[in-house]
């Protein structure tokens, strides 16, 4: 048997002998690495955390001890390590294991995450939920150090300081994100890292000193004096310590005992501590330690090789947008790129070769990217935004009150928009639409095709004023290639003129709404198909046409029904007082789980072929 087969439930890794440690940690990298090479996942934050994983689960008693993971993607060991390893081929499809921490998976996730920088104000509410209680549990948080160049982070810092009993926050430094790390924080550690000297020659010459005759100890008194006014340059982990957080390391975070007797004294200190440990992305599988950013996230791959199987052949609309920003940059000096520690991500890697200086990113910090965009556009700078829906929604006041009461030409080039598969709730981008639309100043694009994506930013570049254009994960359509019309403010395009029914549909929904067409001619309808590229401002005027030639209209968007375009359709036509049908198709209220988009798509009723159905149920 295994030392991995020995491992059943939570809390049996407590049963190992010491000498089983290191070959368990190299038959759970064995077992992710066969695993996540079939399914996909995230892998590189995965094996670096292992040893740090496992140390955990020797101290803390599950599930009555609390661990908080940041973001959550590193959390495979846990998930291992509490009993669910023979789901593992369920890993990130619909109705399987999630590839992040999940309540409703087992009582061991105490809490959801998805997003990053949020664990250690969950931890604090756990630690404070604690005290009041008057339970003893432990509660550790684990962030990493990407993490902490979010301003959630900082938040929460500042108020743990207050906090009266032990909360431990584990601070897994591998200098990565999902990108290399920038800014302030990322320099700090930096220096923390090649500092551990100056501890070392600390504590040397006190000891020396304080064995001189008569005079050590009045020596060392003044000795100490002049530290306390210099340790703020030379010792590790002031900024914690500061902030009235105790702060030990860095440690080796692959020295399974030494994290283990580190984080056993943290939780004995009784007040709020930072255990630094060091630990290398991608450990134990070369291709990932090599190529930490590439094997962060990544698809079914040969294990020999390191390469994904089903390699892509086509374009992808992050494709396009970034051969779109190339030729904006030659074009215009003006023109600036932001991202928000997705360089790779959002297509931006190349203009940040290409264009160093006019590359910005600025870490986990999306309200800070919105605001220094805003800042940008006002001295006459243009400004892209290049970002994941899901991730920005966390600057919805930015967008508000910084660019769009400003009216600033500030271009939000929304990745990831609609479904997005098998990273689930926390990363489907279905409430852009609503959220961006309530807004005044803004103008949203959604096109149809690779061809009206370029025509899109083309817009968005000549256009003076806020400008949102969102387009799908994934292989870029190129349906309707020839047909092609101009970009007209506020104007939709009639890809299909038919009659009685009338289907519009938003964005990557077009390509769906040709398949509802399909099945509607084969019943013998012959329904009209509208592109509606500018979601905001509506094309009212073609609505209303359309109400008074049609019987019905079908709207189609992969977005939540409230705030979606659905729903401003049809209370546009219902303020005219048109008689028309009209039939909203979109997500209904409620968050979606991971799964491949087709299924996910089946399951919500919004596929071509179930529309068909509902459009000839009410015909």
């Amino acid at each position: 048997m295994s030392v991995l087969d020995k491992i059943k439930k939570p809390n049996d890794i407590k049963r190992l002998d010491k000498s089983e440690y290191p070959i368990l940690a190299q038959e759970i990298r064995d077992f992710l690495l066969e695993h996540v090479s079939e399914t996909g996942g995230h892998l590189a934050s995965n094996l670096g955390a292992v040893e740090l994983t496992m140390a955990l689960h020797l101290v803390l008693d599950f599930p009555v001890d609390k661990l908080i993971w940041d973001v959550g993607h590193q959390s495979y060991t846990h998930k291992i390590l509490t009993g669910r390893k023979d789901e593992f081929d369920s890993l990130r499809k619909y109705g399987g294991l999630s590839g992040f921490p999940k309540r409703s998976e087992s009582a061991c996730d105490c809490f959801d995450t998805g997003h990053s920088s949020t664990s250690i104000s969950a931890a604090l509410g756990f630690a404070e939920a604690k005290e009041i209680r008057g339970t003893d549990e432990s509660v550790v948080a684990v962030i990493g150090d990407g993490a902490l160049s979010g301003g959630l982070a900082y938040e929460a810092l500042n108020n743990m300081a207050r906090l009266k009993s032990s909360m431990v926050v584990i601070l897994n430094d591998n200098e990565m994100s999902i990108s290399e790390n920038v800014g302030g924080m990322s320099q700090y550690l930096n220096d923390i890292r090649s500092g551990q000297e100056y501890n070392d020659f600390k504590h040397g010459v006190e000891q020396k000193v304080l064995r001189i005759p008569f005079v050590g100890y009045e020596i060392a008194a003044s000795l100490k004096k002049t530290k306390d006014s210099i340790k703020h340059f030379l010792v590790p982990g002031m900024f914690f310590e500061d902030m009235g957080i105790t702060y030990i390391g860095p440690i080796d975070g692959h020295d399974i005992q030494s994290i283990v007797n580190h984080l056993v004294s943290a939780i004995e200190l009784k007040r709020p501590v930072v255990l630094h440990v060091q630990t290398i992305k991608g450990k134990g599988y070369g291709y990932a330690e090599r190529h930490p950013s590439y094997f962060h996230g990544v698809g079914p791959f040969d294990l020999v090789t390191g390469k994904e199987k089903q390699k892509k052949e086509k374009a992808t609309y992050t494709d396009v947008f970034a051969r779109k920003m190339l030729a904006f940059a030659k074009r215009d000096q003006k023109v600036v790129a932001i991202t928000a520690a997705m360089a790779e991500g959002t297509g931006l890697k190349r203009f940040m070769k290409e264009y160093p200086e006019r590359f910005f990113d600025v870490g986990i910090a999306e309200q800070h990217a919105v605001t220094f965009a805003a800042g940008l556009a006002a001295a006459g700078m243009v400004p892209v935004v290049a970002v994941y829906s899901s991730f920005l929604q966390r600057a919805y006041d930015q967008i508000l009150h910084d660019v769009c009461i400003q009216n600033l030409h500030v271009i939000f080039a929304i990745d990831r928009s609609g479904l997005v598969g098998a990273d689930g709730s926390t990363h489907q981008g279905i409430f852009d639409i609503s959220y961006l639309t309530d807004i005044p100043n803004m103008v949203v694009v959604s096109p149809k095709n690779r061809y009206e994506l370029e025509a899109a930013l083309e817009f968005a570049y000549q256009y003076q004023g806020p400008i949102a254009v969102r387009y799908p994960r994934g292989t870029a359509c190129e349906l309707w290639k020839e047909q092609q019309e101009e970009l007209i403010l506020g104007k939709s395009e009639i890809l299909t003129q038919g009659e009685e029914i009338a289907i519009l549909a938003v964005g990557n929904m077009v390509e769906e709404a040709l398949k509802t067409c399909r099945c509607l001619e084969e019943k013998g309808k012959h329904p009209t198909l509208v592109n509606v590229r500018f979601v905001k401002p509506m094309d009212e005027e073609l609505l209303a046409t359309l109400a008074k030639t049609h019987s019905l209209i079908c709207t189609m968007e992969e977005n939540v029904y409230q705030g979606g375009y659905g729903q401003a359709a049809a209370a546009y036509l219902e303020q005219q007082e048109q008689k028309v049908k009209v039939i909203p198709i979109a997500i209904q209220d409620q968050f979606v789980q991971h799964g491949d988009v087709d299924s996910l798509r089946r399951m919500l009723g919004i596929d071509g072929e179930h529309v068909a159905d509902v459009i000839l149920e009410q015909c």
